[in-house]
């Protein structure tokens, strides 16, 4: 075990996680201006794409890192039978779901009932495909619907806060199925579709349009909610959540639903793209 994946096992995650998530909301003009100024500078980042340009008008460091993009700078593809991209990033990895056991990196993988908390939810997916998605701070950190649905059910699952970092993925036997995370369960045109939100270390806070602020608090123990009675439909590319700093997001399809391009490690994606088609 190389020392940085041993630093990852002894290091107090949610405490680094909860100094960051205060520190990053801090509105004092010189703290907040310093970090936006030091990510936008070392990332690259382009804010020439932001609706709000001006670096230093974002009430603190999170508002920045979850800024809105101008209007058009993610357009959707023009085929409405498209399987969309859900965030910007790159291919963690893609592809299909072999006997419930989803790939990971060389010699990893995990279980879709491990990832998804539970082994009836993971039934309808165990020879479906997935798409991991891994966002890094020059990214814009909000994600959208690949598809139409209509929110059936989360699950918070309680978990470590390992990094996502590719070294993180290479090293770390199961790292997705043991971090936190947001289990978001649809129902669309083409049958259920799962969205994942995965928390990381220090930038493990989730949003979502429907219930706000979900992590943290960090969980004890999982969380279930039953969202069918409030009926809420999302549109194919609409805004369904946001990472208060970035991580993963895992997309799991079911067999005989949409089919997905050749994707390959490392492939820059953008929200919006065609990654697939129903």
């Amino acid at each position: 075990m190389t020392p940085s994946i041993l630093l990852q096992y002894v290091l107090p995650h949610r405490f680094l996680s909860r100094v960051v998530h205060w520190a990053t909301r801090r509105t004092w003009r010189p703290w907040k201006n310093w970090l936006i100024r030091r990510i936008t500078k070392g990332y690259h980042v382009d804010l020439d794409e932001a609706a709000e340009p001006d670096s230093d008008a974002y009430e603190h460091f999170n508002a920045f890192f979850t800024r809105a993009l101008k209007a058009g700078a993610r357009p959707q593809d023009a085929d409405p039978a498209s399987l969309l991209c859900p965030a910007d990033g790159r291919i963690s990895q893609a592809g299909p779901i072999r006997a419930g056991r989803v790939f990971q990196a060389k010699g990893q993988d995990y279980s879709a009932a491990e990832l998804l908390g539970d082994d009836a939810s993971a039934a309808p997916y165990a020879d479906g495909a997935f798409v991991t998605v891994y966002l890094s701070p020059r990214d814009y950190h909000r994600v959208h619907m690949p598809l139409a649905g209509r929110l059936v059910s989360t699950l918070h699952v309680p978990g470590r806060l390992f990094s996502v970092a590719p070294f993180a993925v290479a090293g770390i036997p199961r790292l997705f199925a043991r971090n936190e995370r947001l289990v978001c369960h649809f129902e669309g045109e083409h049958g259920p579709f799962v969205l994942v939100l995965v928390g990381a270390l220090l930038v493990s806070s989730v949003s979502t349009v429907w219930n706000g602020l979900e992590i943290p608090p960090y969980a004890s123990r999982p969380v279930a909610r039953d969202w069918r009675s409030r009926d809420l439909h999302l549109g194919r590319g609409d805004e369904m959540g946001r990472f208060n700093m970035g991580s993963t997001v895992i997309l799991l399809l079911p067999p005989g639903g949409p089919h997905l391009d050749a994707l390959t490690p490392e492939q820059s994606v953008r929200v919006g793209q065609r990654i697939g088609h129903a």
